[in-house]
């Protein structure tokens, strides 16, 4: 799993059993033992389990989900996040059915409150399509996926061949489709000296030799990369069409976001199993908006096509913002600091709109007399294909 995955892999894997087992010990003695775990079609109890089974076996079946996802390497997100709404709010919705029983038996357990159970339910369904358009978003930038909390690539491509960015910060890979140059490294393959990037172009440009207007990683081209500074145009040979693709996030941002998502989902836990009163449901709601917010503007992907400039926000690549290549006046590589625009995440400043994810270089974009900024690996590279873009539309 690449770092980031992994990161959120690993805080709700954990997070959800929390939830599980503190949700019985939460309600102390206001619990029988044993709890009513099964109802039938009459609406009646009829199973249940001990109470330390009761928190025990949940968490287990979670442990299984974990296990399966962790060595079958895909379908994290389209398992665990259904998998973990509906087995933290059947918890919940079998706390509240058991709690303050007369004489403590669990055959006086009443009904399962059916508008509980449906938003559970409903809970789940919702957490599953986002985590099947988590999977399918990664998926999809899976060929020439950068690996790190930033990467970017840069790559050529013909009619039928796409552009595919190569792996490690500020690296790129070019050449034209179609056609392979000596010494170029195969798809997955590792070539003489180098670390193989995952996925390559076909055609990319051997080791040490440049792509035509484009300097080697590491080196700058004239008139990019200096802060400030419009970056000077890429030349595009005809008939082949360049794509850059950059991503950079920011983990505590990420930490942040799971932190105040936990606490909604503890505090909505809370209401439903009727451990607190009203009051709770007041927390769920900020608690629960703050961490969206906050998980959109952790991560972004900012791409450069023959179209304009495309930012996506957040693990879902959505929202979204596009600047059409003729209304692209320039753009410029500048340094940015979070003490410069306000802080971290999306900002508003004297500078315009920065996205703030590490202090460093920026993308800078103007347009309609407006600056738009974000913090990703190699954006000079970005910049100067940008405004060849841009010029080239305008020039038609």
């Amino acid at each position: 799993m690449r770092g980031g995955k992994a990161w959120a892999v690993g805080g709700w894997a954990g997070g959800v059993p929390a939830l599980i087992v503190a949700l019985p010990l939460a309600a102390g003695g206001r619990l029988p033992d044993p709890v009513a775990t099964h109802w039938g079609g009459s609406g009646q109890p009829d199973g249940s389990m001990p109470l330390w089974g009761a928190i025990v076996f949940p968490a287990a079946v979670w442990a299984v989900l974990v296990l399966g996802v962790v060595l079958a390497r895909r379908w994290a997100a389209s398992v665990l996040l259904p998998g973990g709404v509906l087995l933290a709010g059947a918890q919940a919705v079998i706390v509240r059915a058991n709690l303050d029983l007369d004489r403590g038996d669990w055959r006086q357990a009443g009904a399962l409150n059916g508008w509980l159970v449906a938003a559970v339910v409903g809970a789940a369904a919702l957490a599953g399509t986002a985590g099947v358009l988590v999977d399918h978003r990664r998926r999809a930038d899976a060929p020439g996926a950068p690996t790190g909390a930033g990467a970017a690539g840069v790559g050529a491509a013909g009619t039928s061949a796409g552009a595919m960015g190569a792996a490690g910060a500020g690296a790129a890979g070019m050449g034209a489709a179609g056609t392979e140059t000596p010494g170029a490294k195969p798809p997955g393959r590792e070539a003489p000296g180098g670390e193989a990037s995952g996925v390559e172009i076909p055609g990319g440009a051997a080791p040490g030799v440049e792509a035509p207007g484009v300097e080697a990683p590491g080196r700058e081209a004239p008139g990019a990369g200096t802060p400030g500074r419009e970056a000077a145009g890429m030349d595009i040979p005809a008939g082949e069409r360049f794509v850059w693709l950059a991503r950079t996030s920011n983990p505590w941002l990420r930490l942040i976001a799971a932190v105040t998502g936990l606490a909604a989902a503890g505090a909505a836990l809370a209401g439903v199993g009727g451990l607190v009163g009203s009051a709770a449901w007041g927390l769920v709601a900020p608690l629960g908006l703050a961490s969206l917010l906050v998980l959109a503007c952790s991560s972004v992907q900012a791409r450069v096509t023959g179209k304009g400039l495309e930012v996506a926000f957040g693990p879902l690549g959505w929202p979204v913002r596009r600047w059409a290549a003729p209304d692209v006046e320039s753009a410029r590589v500048e340094d940015r600091r979070p003490v410069q625009v306000g802080g971290w995440g999306y900002r508003l400043s004297g500078l315009g709109t920065t996205v703030m994810l590490r202090g460093g270089p920026c993308l800078v974009v103007r347009s309609k007399g407006k600056d738009f900024a974000v913090s990703v690996d190699d954006a000079d590279r970005g910049a100067a294909l940008l405004n060849s873009v841009s010029a080239e539309v305008r020039s038609v």
